[in-house]
């Protein structure tokens, strides 16, 4: 079988005829940021606004953030690493994730575009609205911080050293994901759910007992 080609360098390749298409597939690291702190901070003014207590607001932001985690989690195992059949459902699933993992360094395609990234936010602010009504404003300014933070971490894994072991443990969880085993490891800013779904990368010693049986 032959060895499946991925990339190691900072290079990328060209995914579409059109030259407007092809660029909005291209993002600028920091671009998430530009777009959603101001909104971010727009939401929490409004949570003020709307009289919530300090309580309030830091229990629906905080709910709001590990609600991502999840979204994460399932966004990335079940519609990023879904199994296309036929070749318009591989062009598709190309386009979504497996342009990723051919090429994990291209510096351009490792946040969400914001053409993807903006309809989402909108339609999840609609599904907190219509769950909570107006406390998904907090909830949802810490549901997109929470977003940002995968965004950010996701970079920096393929492009920052890391030091301190939280980061190194972050770091490693990922990279195993996308040179040991795909099927595994589908949390990028945290691997909680992959431990709640069993879907983490064995320990040392498991991986030892595995080996040796």
């Amino acid at each position: 079988m032959a060895k499946k080609f991925v990339s190691n360098k900072d290079e990328t390749i060209r995914m579409f005829k059109s030259d407007f298409l092809e660029f909005l597939s291209r993002v600028h690291p920091v671009t998430p940021l530009v777009i959603f702190v101001p909104v971010i901070v727009y939401m929490m003014y409004l949570s003020v606004t709307f009289r919530f207590t300090v309580l309030q607001i830091t229990s629906w932001s905080i709910f709001g953030l590990v609600f991502w985690t999840f979204a994460e989690y399932t966004l990335h195992r079940f519609v990023f690493h879904f199994t296309p059949r036929g070749a318009f459902m591989e062009r598709i699933h190309f386009m979504f994730h497996g342009v990723h993992h051919d090429y994990p360094m291209d510096s351009r395609r490792l946040v969400m575009p914001p053409i993807i990234s903006i309809p989402l936010s909108a339609l999840f602010y609609w599904l907190f609205d219509v769950a909570v009504d107006n406390r998904a404003i907090p909830m949802w300014a810490g549901f997109m911080t929470g977003y940002l933070f995968y965004d950010m971490t996701h970079y920096a894994i393929h492009h920052f050293p890391m030091k301190s072991p939280f980061w190194l443990a972050i770091k490693n969880h990922h990279i195993k994901h996308h040179f040991q085993d795909s099927s595994k490891g589908y949390g990028v800013s945290s691997p909680i759910w992959d431990y709640i779904w069993k879907t983490a990368f064995p320990a040392k010693d498991e991986q030892k007992t595995e080996t040796s049986s």
